[in-house]
C-alpha cells in the first residue's frame, strides 16, 4: 500500500492507495470497472452494473437453491441477456402480503410519473361494467326476471377498491388476464361472485357442468332467445315442489320426430280455447263448446270403458314398469296360481292370476303410483 501523511504530519498517516503486482491483481479491471459487487463467503450477493444501456441490479442468496431480485437489464452468469424489467424468483416458497391492500396493474405509468395507487384505468373499466349491468337490469325488470345485485358492486368499488380504502386486491391489465393450471381452479366468495363481460361469456366443459342455487336460478336473454340442446340423452325439466308455467307471445309448438307425445296429470287435464274445452278427469272425458262440435272420420268405433292404466298394458313401452311378485308372509314361498285384485293409482281394478313364481304381468304407467293387491280367497298350497 502507499502511505501518506495528512498535512505532512508524521503523527497522522493514512493509506493513500493500493499497489498491485502479479501476485496481487487489481480487483477492478477493464472487464468489470462499471460494476459494484458486494459478495459474502456464502455467495450472498448485491451487484450494481452501470454499463450504459445495460444497467441492472441483482440481489441474490444461495439459501434453498437460489432466491433473487433482478432489476433492469437481466443477464445470466455468462452476461447474456435473459430478459428486461424485473424478476423476483425463488426455488423455495413465495408470499406477497400487504395489510392494507394490493394493486397489481399492467396499465402504463411511464418513468414512474404518477401516484403509486393510480388506478384510473382499472376503475374506469369497473364503472363501464356497472353501466352495462344497469342497462340490462332495466330490461330484466320489464321481463320480471331476477335482477343482478348492482348495489353490492357499487359498494365494493367505492368503499373498498378505490384507493384501496380497505384490505382488498385489484388486478388490471389492458390486454387481458389469464389464469391456467393443469389441475383445478377454485373461486370462492363468502358473499357474491360477480362476472360482467362487454361481449361474450363462454364456458366449455368436457364432462359435467352443474349449477346449484339455494334459492333461485334466473336466465334472461333480451334479443335472440335461449337455446337448450342435448346431443344424446334426455332433457328433463321438473318443478318438484310447485307449478310449472310455460308462456309465449306467439305459438307454442310441441313435436316428436320419431316418438309419441304423452301428456298426463294425476287429477285433471283441461284444453281450452275460445270458450270451448275438453276436460279429462275422474275417469271422464268431457267436451263442450259454445258453438259447434265437428267430428270427422272414415270409421267411428266405440268400445267398453277402459282406463289408461289398463290400456298401457298393451303398449310396447312405458316410462315406469314393475313386475309384482307375491310371497306368502309365513313361509316366504311364491303365492303361485292365486287370483288377485290389482287396484291401480287411478282407481281401476283388474283381476289377475299369479304364475308359478308368484308373479303378475308387468304393470306399466306414465308416472310413479301406488298399486294395491288383494288376495280375496287366498290359501297357501
Amino acid at each position: 500500500v502507499s502511505i501518506a501523511f495528512e498535512e505532512g504530519n508524521p503523527d497522522r498517516p493514512y493509506i493513500a492507495g493500493v499497489k498491485h503486482d502479479s501476485a496481487h491483481t487489481d480487483h477492478v479491471t477493464i472487464q468489470n470497472y462499471k460494476r459494484n459487487v458486494l459478495r459474502t463467503p456464502a455467495n450472498n450477493k448485491i451487484r450494481l452494473d452501470d454499463e450504459r444501456g445495460k444497467e441492472h441490479i441483482k440481489v441474490s442468496t444461495e439459501y434453498g437453491g437460489k432466491s433473487q431480485l433482478n432489476l433492469g437489464h437481466l443477464v445470466d452468469a455468462g452476461k447474456q441477456q435473459r430478459g428486461e424489467g424485473f424478476e423476483l424468483r425463488t426455488d423455495m416458497w413465495g408470499a406477497v402480503r400487504a395489510k392494507k391492500g394490493i394493486f397489481i396493474s399492467a396499465d402504463a405509468q411511464d418513468k414512474a410519473q404518477g401516484q403509486v395507487l393510480d388506478m384510473t384505468d382499472a376503475l374506469a373499466q369497473l364503472r363501464e361494467a356497472q353501466s352495462l349491468v344497469e342497462a340490462l337490469c332495466s330490461a330484466t325488470e320489464v321481463a320480471k326476471a331476477e335482477l343482478a345485485d348492482l348495489q353490492t358492486q357499487k359498494v365494493m368499488m367505492s368503499e373498498a377498491l378505490e384507493e384501496l380504502k380497505k384490505s382488498a386486491m385489484l388486478l388490471s391489465a389492458p390486454e387481458g388476464i389469464a389464469q391456467v393450471t393443469p389441475k383445478s381452479l377454485q373461486l370462492s366468495a363468502g358473499e357474491n361472485i360477480i362476472s360482467t363481460s362487454g361481449k361474450n361469456s363462454d364456458f366449455s366443459v368436457l364432462k359435467k357442468f352443474t349449477v346449484a342455487a339455494g334459492e333461485t336460478v334466473s336466465l334472461f336473454a333480451q334479443k335472440l332467445g335461449i337455446k337448450i340442446f342435448a346431443g344424446k340423452g334426455k332433457v328433463e325439466i321438473q318443478a318438484q315442489g310447485d307449478e310449472m308455467l310455460l308462456d309465449a307471445l306467439k305459438d307454442i309448438r310441441i313435436s316428436s320426430s320419431e316418438g309419441r307425445i304423452l301428456i298426463s296429470a294425476k287429477n285433471e287435464i283441461i284444453l281450452t280455447s275460445g270458450g270451448g274445452y275438453i276436460r279429462i278427469g275422474d275417469g271422464t272425458v268431457e267436451c263442450a263448446a259454445p258453438d259447434k262440435i265437428i267430428e270427422r272420420g272414415a270409421v267411428w268405433q266405440k268400445f267398453s270403458g277402459q282406463s289408461i292404466s289398463q290400456a298401457m298394458q298393451q303398449w310396447d313401452s312405458a316410462d315406469f314398469a314393475v313386475t309384482p311378485e307375491i310371497l306368502w308372509q309365513q313361509t316366504g314361498k311364491p303365492a303361485k296360481n292365486q287370483k288377485v285384485q290389482v287396484t291401480r293409482g287411478d282407481g281401476s281394478v283388474v283381476e289377475m292370476t299369479t304364475d308359478e313364481q308368484g308373479r303378475l304381468p308387468i304393470q306399466s304407467g306414465l308416472f310413479v303410483e301406488s298399486i294395491k293387491i288383494d288376495l280375496p280367497d287366498s290359501q297357501e298350497n
